[in-house]
């Protein structure tokens, strides 16, 4: 009989090991999800901010346009407002530019996080079941010892 409840408890123990590791993988796949969607919100917050930017760009500019007519400026024909635009242009696009490039650091950040974080769940689930072949075998072995 005794040899019986070893073999139940190994096979218990056994179980045991495969089940933790399952859920550890099923844990680390959760997390990898949560990581990849906060990749893609933080996405879309860079797109809307950019957006945003060039919102306040138009309405500076249509301002701009508004006030220096207003004053009595030839706004096609003066340089230097043409310059003022320009350089207001360049500034908008240099702050777009800032917005895509952090964005883009940022979402190679989180896909490597989310890629770990996968990877370690399927080596917890390898290791898992590593552990439950030697458990088994050690339990199978003294099985023998105490069969014999």
């Amino acid at each position: 009989m005794s040899a019986t409840l070893m073999a139940m408890g190994t096979g218990v123990q056994v179980l045991g090991t495969i089940l933790g590791g399952i859920g550890a993988k099923k844990e680390a796949d959760l997390e990898s999800f949560n990581i990849e969607t906060e990749r893609k919100f933080n996405s879309a917050a860079a797109s809307q901010a950019a957006r945003a930017r060039m919102d306040e760009y138009d309405i500076a500019t249509s301002t701009n346009l508004a006030s220096f007519a207003a004053s009595g400026r030839d706004i096609g024909s003066d340089r230097s407002i043409k310059a003022f635009l320009d350089k207001q242009k360049e500034i908008a696009s240099e702050d777009v530019g800032r917005i895509q490039t952090q964005e883009t650091r940022q979402s190679n950040q989180y896909a490597a996080e989310a890629a770990r974080t996968k990877r370690s769940g399927k080596t917890a689930l390898a290791s898992s079941l590593f552990q439950a072949a030697g458990q088994a075998s050690g339990g199978y072995s003294d099985y023998k010892s105490v069969k014999t």
